[in-house]
Formats: structure tokens, C-alpha cells, sequence
């Protein structure tokens, strides 16, 4: 019995030693004429083989990110059929063909380019080719007070076809438009341009309601966009007045009747009219684009005396009204809106 069992253990380490050379065998020939590779496939059919799947995909998602070449105006390349793989073994006579494989992936793309559309009333004037340069343009008519300022906004834009560029200094150079300057209506009703009056812009304001003695209507018509008293990032401290936004060119009225003491351009205000009631009562009328009165006229309560613009340090068009009292500016919706 022991014998037997010695026998049949002796013939299967034997046939285990044959199965495992003749497998080394196996897998030596296979090693020898064969090598791992993957078949590539688009639109389900075989264009070809690849050793690196790895590399070329990444070859094809940098060319779809970014096109060819160091182009940054290139936003990207629409692709539509991307490459599939699948891992076969490939006689070591054949070779694969991946820059083949990628001429196919580029015949196929189609390349946009970005580009930031400076627009003016909504109509294409430029293009800039980072939207950094055309931040650069608002902020240089903005510095420059271009009567077109409001006028003018950026649009990202995706083409198939590239687009002239210019750089900041050339945009606004091409985009400025001299300002609106404070006007004076002269009898024969031709305007002039001047500043005339003095102003008190300090920042001291008040919670509290002062007595005026006077009575006083809206202004314009509109929606309250910034209320007394808030900081934001566009100041440097509390909001002396109230902001009622509104359309572009809207009439202006007089809250109340009195003398113009300024009318003109003041800083952060922009063009801005400045109506003494008397008492140490004064109104502001802030961010114009249009002045039609001067300093020294008098004013009649609901007299149009300028328009809604977007001057000076402003966002959008909208009127900034603020009631003073012997200079400290009071919250506007104590007497109004």
C-alpha cells in the first residue's frame, strides 16, 4: 500500500513539473512572438494600436483643452468622436501608430477661440483677448469719465474663426468719448459746459431726524438699490444717501423748491446738483448724466433739473439723493420714499 502511494505521489509531482514547464514554455513563446497592447477604436471601428494608452489619451485631452501649439486665444477643440481602447495581444512585427491614431482624433476637431467682446449699446465695437485687458479698458474710461461709460459692457465669446485684437490702451483710445460736462442753459438755449458752486461732501451723517420745515416729493420713480447708512465695497464708509435705481436718461425733479448752489462734476458723486432750501436744508442729486440747471438758479418742487446717469463711483444708473442739514446728511426716508 505504501508503495502504491509512493508511486502515484511521484507521478503527480512529475506531471506537476511537466504542466509547469511546459506553461514557462507556453508563456516564453507568447512573450517571445507577442506583445500587450491595446486595440483603439472611434466610431466602433479599429483605427489602430497603441503601447501607452495612457499617453496618447493624455496627447488628445491636451490638443481638446488647448488646441496645438502655445495659442491662448484657443478655448478648445470639439471632438466629436474620442478614442475607446481594448487590451489584445499584437505580434511584435506589428507597430503601432499612434501619431496616426492622433491625425484622426485632429481631423475630426473643430477649434473655438476666446475671445471678451467689448460692447457698446449692446453692439459689438472690439475684442480683447483676456478678459484682465478688458477689466483694464472699463477701469481706463471709467478714469477718464467717458460719456459712454454706462454704455459699455463685456461679453465672453466662443468663435470658430479668430477675431482681431487690440490691446487696453488701443480699446480705449477707440471707445472714449469726451464727458458730459455740467450744463447751464443759456436764454437761447444753447448749453455750455462749466462747474459752478460750491459743495459740502463730507461724511458726517446721522441716525436721528432733523426738523426741515419743508415738505418733499420723490425725486424720480424707481427702486431702492442702496439704503442710508451701509457699507460696501465701493466705499470707504457709511452710504451718506439713498440710491433709487432707474433707467438711464429719467428725469430728475427738484424734491422741494430753492436755489442751486452747485451744479457740476464732484468726484465720487459724478455730475451732481445741489439745491438750497434755506435753513441749512440742502438736497443732492447724484451720478447724472445730464445738468440742466446752473448754480444760482432757482427752482421750482418738481422742476426736471437733470437726468439719471451713472458718473463717478457707481455700478449702474441710478440716482444717489441726500437731504443735509447745516452739512450732516440725514436718512432720506425720514421725508421721503
Amino acid at each position: 500500500m505504501f508503495k502504491k502511494v509512493m508511486i502515484h505521489t511521484k507521478r503527480s509531482i512529475k506531471f506537476t513539473v511537466l504542466f509547469m514547464i511546459l506553461t514557462f514554455l507556453i508563456i516564453g513563446a507568447i512573450a517571445f512572438l507577442y506583445k500587450p497592447t491595446y486595440s483603439v477604436f472611434m466610431n466602433g471601428k479599429q483605427v489602430g494600436y497603441t503601447e501607452n494608452k495612457a499617453e496618447l489619451q493624455q496627447k488628445i485631452n491636451d490638443y481638446i483643452e488647448n488646441g496645438e501649439g502655445d495659442n491662448k486665444e484657443v478655448a478648445f477643440v470639439q471632438v466629436e468622436h474620442i478614442p475607446s481602447y481594448q487590451l489584445c495581444l499584437l505580434k511584435k512585427n506589428i507597430v503601432a501608430n499612434d501619431e496616426e491614431i492622433f491625425d484622426r482624433v485632429k481631423e475630426q476637431g473643430v477649434t473655438y477661440y476666446r475671445y471678451y467682446a467689448i460692447l457698446e449699446n449692446e453692439e459689438e465695437k472690439l475684442y480683447m483677448s483676456r478678459f484682465e485687458e478688458a477689466e483694464q479698458v472699463i477701469e481706463g474710461l471709467k478714469e477718464k469719465n467717458s460719456a459712454n461709460l454706462e454704455k459699455i459692457s463685456i461679453v465672453e465669446k466662443y468663435e470658430q474663426t479668430k477675431q482681431d485684437v487690440v490691446t487696453s490702451e488701443q480699446a480705449i483710445d477707440k471707445l472714449y468719448k469726451k464727458p458730459i460736462k455740467a450744463l447751464t442753459v443759456a436764454k437761447n438755449g444753447v448749453s455750455n459746459y462749466r462747474t459752478t458752486g460750491n459743495v459740502n461732501t463730507a461724511l458726517t451723517t446721522s441716525l436721528g431726524k432733523a426738523d426741515i420745515g419743508i415738505s418733499l416729493i420723490r425725486p424720480i420713480s424707481g427702486t431702492i438699490s442702496s439704503r442710508f447708512g451701509v457699507r460696501s465695497n465701493i466705499r470707504v464708509s457709511s452710504h451718506t444717501g439713498l440710491d433709487i435705481a432707474a433707467s438711464s436718461g429719467t428725469p430728475i425733479s427738484a424734491a422741494a423748491s430753492g436755489t442751486v448752489t452747485f451744479s457740476g462734476y464732484k468726484g465720487s458723486y459724478g455730475y451732481m446738483i445741489v439745491i438750497t432750501h434755506g435753513n441749512g436744508v440742502q438736497t443732492y442729486y447724484g451720478h447724472c448724466s445730464k445738468l440742466y440747471v446752473s448754480s444760482g438758479t432757482q427752482v421750482s418742487q418738481g422742476q426736471v433739473i437733470a437726468a439719471v446717469g451713472s458718473t463717478g463711483n457707481s455700478t449702474g444708473p441710478h440716482l444717489h439723493l441726500e437731504v443735509r442739514v447745516n452739512g450732516i446728511a440725514y436718512n432720506p426716508q425720514n421725508y421721503v420714499y
